[in-house]
């Protein structure tokens, strides 16, 4: 079986080495292997280094992006991909030496497969507290709902939806290329795709990859309101919502908003909905304390419970701009940089 591999990268100075030593150290036979790096014009020293890597092994290829976005990098790998497996990874991960060949025997193997991916264990970027609380957060039920690939899953399962998935190349001719609209949420709407088209998706629990998250909150609320801002688009492009926790955040910030505009109209409210902030606070702080006894953290009590409120409360502002965006048919044309 022959193997292409696509990675969109923009700007990747700090962790394109330490990702391609990662993926050169696979066990798949070389000969039927290519990486295709699609890069959106970097403007550091990302093109240099891979200059330097392809010298030394020539499966890996750099391939031009100019549109930037990685719906277009997917597409122009796709594309350009001589494999008859495409898997799509990201720069900010390590893969294990086997990830190649567990997923391409799963693609196979599985019934019904048309897309299988690992889980993410999401580590901090550096080691200060604000990027331990983040990682801890992206890992954490009461953060990310049942996103499993986030929260971890016991059993090989069928999901909605597998970062860096592994697909047959023939898939693209049948459903179509990643939709270029979707410059957020592109995985989850083409995922959508499959499963509408009688596909399915499996999530490997086996197969674990280490992702490292943003070092910022300003960061993590930025993405997530881009994840919430393009969820509405992606809806009205599948007919109708992929997953049931995409409305948590949204009517959270619904409950928020309307829950204090009643409580200064009718002051009997203010009991409940401080009590509703109160809970949600409480357990912000009881997963703080958790994590913060796994990691040595004290400062996690803390800061969790603010990571959480800006990572729910970021998607749900992002979800309500979709909707009007979609509702009034305007434009969402944002450029997404990490």
């Amino acid at each position: 079986m022959t193997l292409s591999v696509i990675c969109p990268i923009y700007n990747e100075e700090k962790y394109i080495g330490q990702f391609l030593d990662s993926i050169l150290q696979q066990d798949y036979p070389k000969d039927d292997l290519e990486i295709l790096l699609v890069d959106g014009m970097s403007k550091d020293k990302t093109r240099e280094i891979i200059g330097t890597y392809a010298e030394k092994y020539p499966c890996l290829k750099l391939v031009d992006n100019p549109q930037q976005t990685v719906p277009y990098a997917m597409n122009n790998g796709i594309k350009n991909a001589k494999g008859d497996t495409i898997i799509r990874l990201d720069a900010h991960a390590e893969y294990p030496k086997d990830y190649f060949i567990k997923l391409c025997n799963n693609l196979e193997k599985l019934e019904g497969a048309e897309n299988v991916g690992g889980v993410c264990i999401t580590l901090p970027c550096n080691k200060t507290a604000v990027a331990v609380a983040i990682a801890e957060c992206l890992s954490n039920k009461f953060g990310m709902g049942n996103s499993y690939f986030r929260v971890g899953a016991s059993h090989v399962m069928c999901v909605d939806t597998v970062p860096f998935g592994c697909f047959r190349k023939s898939l693209f001719d049948k459903i179509g290329f990643y939709d270029t609209d979707m410059i957020r949420n592109q995985d989850d709407e083409l995922n959508g795709r499959i499963i509408k088209n009688g596909g399915k998706i499996y999530l490997l629990p086996e197969v674990e990859i280490k992702y490292f998250a943003r070092d910022k909150i300003s960061k993590v609320r930025k993405m997530f309101y881009q994840y919430g801002l393009y969820k509405p688009l992606g809806n009205k492009k599948l007919g109708a919502p992929a997953t049931l926790r995409q409305f948590f955040p949204l009517l959270f910030v619904i409950g928020l908003v309307l829950g204090f505009v009643l409580s200064l109209l009718f002051p009997i409210l203010w009991i409940p909905y401080l009590a509703f902030l109160m809970f949600y606070l409480f357990i912000g702080v009881i997963e703080g304390c958790k994590s913060a006894a796994r990691a040595g953290y004290k400062s996690l009590v803390l800061i969790m419970p603010y990571v959480f409120a800006n990572i729910h409360f970021s998607y749900g502002v992002g979800y309500l701009h979709g909707l009007y965006k979609v509702l009034l048919h305007k434009e969402f044309g944002v450029k997404v940089n990490r």
